[in-house]
């Protein structure tokens, strides 16, 4: 009996610390992992601006935007936004704000529905499901937004 006592506090101790921090550290790997994708876009974009300005020109057709501004905004808020998530500061305006540059890349570059790219097209959902998690379930405790709201109040929100 004295096993199974010591077996069962273990066990709310290991509940306590997933409830606790669980969420936490898989919300930090999200930001990080998705904010890595799009940080190296945005870095490839800037290391061949006349190139990345041809590709809004021709392949890529943005709605509504001419295709300088489209490029200027697109490669802005791939850099931006995840330097925005990792730090956990302005993080749900960061991962809605890095959302739709996910989704109008989605929508704004047909090649990605064809045949030939089914990972392609997947890989841009999969980080929309990462982005809307950032966004409803908040940064978690690894933040700045935590730490400043714990300090502003006294209280984390």
């Amino acid at each position: 009996m004295n096993t199974f006592m010591k077996l069962h506090r273990y066990s709310n101790h290991v509940d306590h610390a997933i409830r606790l921090w669980g969420g936490t550290l898989l919300n930090l790997f999200l930001r990080c992992y998705v904010s890595w994708q799009f940080l190296k876009s945005g870095w490839l974009k800037l290391q061949n601006w006349p190139g990345t300005l041809e590709l809004f020109r021709s392949e890529y057709h943005v709605p509504l935007l001419k295709p300088e501004l489209a490029a200027v905004m697109g490669a802005g808020g791939e850099l931006l936004f995840p330097i925005l998530l990792i730090l956990g500061l302005f993080s749900r305006p960061a991962a809605l704000g890095l959302f739709m540059v996910n989704a109008m890349a989605v929508i704004s570059y047909p090649q990605l529905w064809e045949f030939e790219c089914p990972a392609a097209i997947n890989d841009h959902f999969y980080w929309g499901i990462m982005l809307i998690t950032v966004f409803v379930y908040g940064p978690g405790r690894l933040a700045a937004d935590h730490l400043l709201s714990t300090r502003a109040t006294g209280s984390p929100v």
